[in-house]
């Protein structure tokens, strides 16, 4: 993990103190709330349906079982016992009391953790696979990348204004885990025929009104050169951005709009950088700044490479047996696995922990990870240094404490946002739905049948539950004050389950909210009449098929409701 230095814990916690200044001022009346709020969201605290909502940044989803403590306490203390751990890697709250904010910003910056960027129209949290650093199919570590460009961005002064937010997430891996082609950037870290490291740059992907894939606008980068070629991008988008239209600011839509004369203008910016500017060549990251930061992210003092085991030797059917197969996870040491702790069952909404579970995470990664936990796109966590002679005892304590549902990638393992339960921008709430779909699929013989599924539901179409990429995507939309619900099929976020990334097709008219349980039984339903064999998974299926079957079989259900 990034090991925190002098400079900066002193800048968070100057960064508290600001906060408590103008929270006071606010409180008192002397800052309007016109004025507070720029400065609230840039500290990551909006004001929700009920009441404020704190995101707190985990970069590029590293926890240490410190931190975790520290946000348990706060869950406990300052909210309802419980944190929500979203899509982008981060931590929510919502319920704790304005009044109350620069206590908590002091407990986080106590752990160096803040909410800085969080929000606003700024470069928001980076993100990255979350077996960075342990996937036996990692090119390059993206970790130390993610920290650089982190603490670049960071209060960057010419991006503290954007026309709209900006995501940017990076993966090293052959494989696709921090669904790079739906964000704003996205990097591919590989190695050229001569062993160089690079990026490629994929620029303008994005969910919302409009999804769309990135396009990619450079093949190789070397390395050194990406803050430059980064800073060319975001200035072009500044210049140029949309700022007339909310729905239209994205960089997703100048991209789409411009086409190759965005390319041209972001390679003229870029070699305007580093020949023009006086100053370009000290934006290239100096190898020992690339250093100094890399040595945070070596292996931990005790693990090794040992003799792997055969981890399934002796192991009768069961639910051990299906946890192995689900929620442990190969490792590019030998001897060593990750492993997934399960934030999916029933009575939870996806992605919440209460305080007492984020207590016993941090105590498994104490035990078991050497301190150490992520967390994943797929709302769940992760240990990634387990030895394989501790699985057994690992799943005891994870199954004792909530953590241990074998069902990893299966239909009930949902990504879903808080929805309209919280979220004052939702037209419809996410949490029952998901918790009706939960309830449907709890027989693991089933569900193992039924075999790989991606299902997202959000609850508008902001897409933090990120729909479009579901293999089942579920939108929430308003009809006349009433929650309905638009299902679409065939989406993909680019891992290789899914395949290239693109965005589900919607198969019709959208299901009122009593009809999307019956609805998305009648689709598995379907995939199960005509898949080609048992082991054919079910994106497959509708690629082959297509969707109008399935889009007949769901909108029979609204036919034998209406009946009904």
């Amino acid at each position: 993990m990034y090991a925190y230095t002098d400079f900066d814990r002193q800048f968070v916690r100057a960064r508290a103190a600001q906060f408590r200044d103008q929270l006071e001022r606010n409180l008192a009346g002397t800052l309007t709330d016109d004025e507070f709020r720029p400065l609230r969201l840039q500290n990551g605290w909006y004001v929700q349906r009920h009441a404020p909502m704190l995101r707190v940044a985990v970069p590029y989803g590293v926890l240490s079982s410190r931190q975790m403590r520290q946000l348990a306490r706060i869950a406990r203390e300052f909210d309802r016992g419980y944190g929500h751990f979203t899509t982008r890697q981060n931590l929510q709250y919502n319920w704790i009391p304005l009044p109350q904010a620069a206590d908590v910003m002091d407990l986080l910056a106590d752990v160096d953790m803040h909410g800085i960027q969080t929000s606003g129209n700024c470069i928001r949290n980076i993100t990255s696979d979350v077996t960075a650093g342990v996937a036996p199919d990692e090119v390059v570590d993206p970790r130390p990348y993610a920290e650089v460009l982190r603490q670049w961005s960071t209060l960057h002064p010419e991006f503290a204004f954007l026309p709209r937010k900006f995501k940017i997430a990076i993966s090293g891996a052959r494989e696709d885990r921090a669904a790079i082609a739906w964000h704003d950037i996205g990097l591919q870290l590989l190695k050229n025929g001569a062993g160089e490291v690079g990026f490629k740059v994929l620029v303008g992907g994005g969910m919302g009104r409009t999804p769309i894939i990135g396009t990619v606008i450079t093949e190789f980068l070397p390395w050194q050169q990406i803050l430059v070629y980064i800073e060319a991008i975001v200035r072009v988008y500044n210049r140029y951005g949309r700022r007339d239209n909310m729905y239209k600011a994205r960089i997703k839509i100048l991209v789409k709009a411009e086409g190759q004369a965005f390319v041209d203008a972001v390679n003229e910016e870029f070699a305007k950088i580093l020949n023009d500017d006086p100053a370009g060549h000290e934006h290239l990251i100096p190898q020992a700044e690339l250093d100094r930061v890399a040595a945070s992210f070596t292996v931990p003092a005790g693990v090794a490479a040992t003799t792997a085991s055969n981890i399934f030797a002796g192991v009768g059917e069961g639910a051990y047996k299906l946890w192995l197969e689900r929620n442990v996870h190969g490792h590019r040491l030998s001897g060593y696995r990750s492993v997934t702790l399960s934030l999916k069952r029933v009575g939870l909404a996806p992605g919440d922990a209460t305080d007492a579970q984020m207590d016993a995470a941090a105590q498994l990664s104490d035990q078991f990870s050497h301190g150490e936990l992520r967390v994943s796109h797929d709302q769940n966590l992760l240990l990634p240094w387990v030895r394989e002679s501790d699985l057994p005892a690992l799943f005891e304590a994870a199954r004792s404490n909530g953590f241990a549902t074998p069902n990893i990638g299966l239909l009930t393992d949902m990504i879903a946002c808080p929805g309209g339960d919280f979220c004052a921008l939702a037209n419809a709430r996410s949490i029952p739905i998901a918790a009706e779909i939960t309830e449907r699929f709890q027989d693991l013989d089933e569900l193992y049948d039924i075999g790989d599924i991606d299902l997202h539901i959000s609850g508008c179409i902001n897409s933090c539950g990120h729909h479009h990429s579901g293999h089942i995507g579920i939108l929430g939309v308003d009809k006349d004050g009433k929650e309905w619900y638009q299902v679409s099929l065939g989406g993909s976020d680019g891992s290789v389950l899914s395949g290239q990334a693109v965005p589900g097709k919607v198969i019709g008219p959208s299901f009122a909210a009593d009809e999307v349980g019956d609805v998305i039984e009648s689709v598995v339903r379907t995939y199960r009449e005509q898949r080609s064999s048992a082991s054919e998974r079910f994106i497959d299926t509708v690629r082959r098929v297509g969707i109008d079957a399935f889009k007949t079989a769901a909108h029979a259900v609204r036919s034998s409701t209406a009946q009904a």
